[in-house]
């Protein structure tokens, strides 16, 4: 066991200056949705290029809610990867639509664009594209197949807030575009998220859904005309969003500086001697939410990815893993779904794992990771 502190996969960083703005907030008499909302809402508008944007209590209600202003519903498909957080799926069926899988690229583990256009059908409606790690898939592409299919696109940019496309960052243009500000993101409010919308009619809408479906006249008018839920985020988690998102480029420029030491340290010939699999080395496009390895099975019988978490906790050094394949929960298998439809998928989703990133992290936390790892594999 490592006599070094334990080293976690994932650390917020809330500084000082933003648990006094919590303070204030809680002494303000206004703990929900007010002022500071509209505040985080603003300046994420101007960061995706003054675009609307709405914020909500978590990063999986505004994929549901782009759906629903989207009007998908009972009798659409909507297309989407099996390697994500199971919310991304279940936001589909909670529409009352059915989830389609596509493979992954076995490079990116992102979806594989050909195998999701090959995938549409007449009754798919929209598709979610999920960026693994924040690395964002090839947007032409994506396009393109949505504007000839005339299809609805919710990007699942969970991970991806920093990152961006050839200059363009990932939210700044497109169609739906779900963030999350959970706990363990480049950026958090402790929970919550944001949808970037097209237009002010579906950002009114989308304000709608994110409260019981509620609109507001004067000092006493009220109407519901949708059905809505309590999806609002509040000022206080929106005070500690502000916080953070005020670093939003040094918090990008570190992570990738972070992203380029472990490439460093893990050198040219680490998957020749070791067997494991590095990430693609994007350093334009992708914020580095996450650094991920693809080890090698196991010859002894032991489960490889169990087996390398047990060993590498051993020494001091936490490791998760995103994601497993959706399609092999229970619920998904009583939808007719089985092993060996997506086998890419199915390979990533049982060995990889995700090292430590976070924004407090030093280049000596990279080398001591590195050095687990390899030790582990050896």
């Amino acid at each position: 066991m490592s006599q070094l502190p334990f080293l976690p996969f994932s650390k917020p960083t809330i500084d000082e200056d933003t648990i006094a703005a919590v303070g204030d907030v809680l002494r303000s008499g206004w703990i929900t949705s007010g002022p500071k909302v509209q505040a985080f809402e603003s300046q994420l508008s101007a960061y995706f290029g003054g675009r609307p944007v709405r914020t909500f209590n978590s990063g999986t209600c505004t994929m549901e809610i782009a759906l629903r202003i989207a009007g998908i519903g009972p009798g659409d498909e909507v297309i989407t990867t099996p390697i994500s957080w199971v919310a991304t799926a279940n936001v589909i069926i909670e529409t009352g639509a059915t989830p389609i899988f596509a493979d992954i690229d076995p490079l990116t583990h992102n979806i594989d664009l050909d195998k999701l256009e090959a995938a549409i059908t007449p009754r798919t409606k929209a598709i979610i594209p999920v960026y693994l790690a924040g690395l964002p898939v090839d947007m032409d592409r994506l396009y393109a197949i949505a504007k000839k299919y005339n299809l609805r696109v919710v990007e699942d940019a969970a991970q991806a807030l920093g990152s961006s496309w050839k200059g363009q960052k990932i939210g700044a243009f497109g169609d739906f575009v779900s963030f999350s500000f959970q706990a363990n993101k480049n950026i958090t409010s402790s929970e919550g998220g944001c949808l970037v919308l097209n237009n002010a009619e579906e950002a009114l809408l989308a304000e709608k859904y994110r409260l019981q479906g509620v609109s507001r006249r004067g000092f006493d008018g009220i109407d519901v005309d949708v059905l809505g839920g309590k999806f609002n985020m509040t000022d206080i988690a929106a005070a500690i969003g502000l916080g953070q998102f005020a670093h939003i480029e040094a918090i990008t420029a570190h992570r990738r500086a972070l992203a380029q030491h472990y490439f460093a340290c893990f050198g040219d010939d680490f998957t020749e001697k070791y067997g494991a699999e590095l990430p693609i080395p994007d350093f334009e496009n992708s914020n580095w939410h996450l650094f991920q390895l693809i080890l090698p099975e196991r010859l002894d019988g032991k489960p490889a990815r169990a087996t390398f978490m047990e060993q590498m906790q051993a020494l001091g050094v936490g490791v998760g893993y995103h994601y497993a394949p959706i399609h092999l929960f229970t619920m998904y298998r009583q939808r007719g779904f089985k092993e060996g439809m997506f086998p890419v998928s199915e390979r990533v989703g049982r060995l990889i794992v995700t090292l430590p990133m976070f924004n407090a992290m030093k280049t000596s936390d990279v080398e001591r990771a590195v050095d687990a790892v390899k030790s582990v594999l050896k």
